[in-house]
């Protein structure tokens, strides 16, 4: 390649790619260390003994399927253990006072994982995005973006 224009394009596109792949890398390296301490206060006092007995009512009536009567009344029984874990724990839209609108990209992401891996603790096995993108008022372009990821990564949803 001797055209000095071409040279200077993939010295600047090289530099370019160079960037990206540093930055997508930092981006990992946040996602690795969220993972690492993702959820940790379910295993305070103050979580796992409500944690407890609702495992304690699954084993005896089994899972309620996700946004049915039965998980909203389980759920309610939760009450403070949900308050302070959605007050240590920023995927879940609770943490915000605007809700999904308070997320950043970590944020999201970590939430959407955690909602693929909720989905296959119960009998549904498909996560039931239609639901939570009702229940958390995520706007519809959001909403096709998980729809969208849900596809690209092979996951069942509703």
């Amino acid at each position: 390649m001797t055209d000095p224009a071409q040279m200077s394009a993939e010295i600047a596109t090289r530099k370019h790619m160079q960037r990206v792949s540093e930055l997508l890398g930092e981006f990992a390296i946040l996602l690795i260390q969220r993972a690492a301490v993702h959820d940790l206060s379910k295993l305070t006092p103050m979580e796992i003994c409500p944690l407890s007995d609702m495992q304690r009512l699954i084993d005896a009536e089994g899972q309620a399927p996700y946004g049915s009567d039965e998980y909203k009344r389980r759920t309610a029984l939760l009450g403070p253990m949900l308050e302070n874990h959605y007050a240590d724990n920023s995927h879940h839209p609770e943490h915000y006072g605007n809700g999904v609108n308070g997320m950043d990209l970590l944020d999201l992401v970590e939430m959407f994982l955690d909602w693929k891996a909720a989905s296959e603790r119960g009998e549904e096995s498909a996560m039931n995005l239609s639901h939570s993108v009702v229940r958390f008022k995520i706007e519809p372009q959001l909403g096709d973006i998980f729809v969208n990821t849900a596809k690209t990564l092979g996951f069942r949803y509703a």
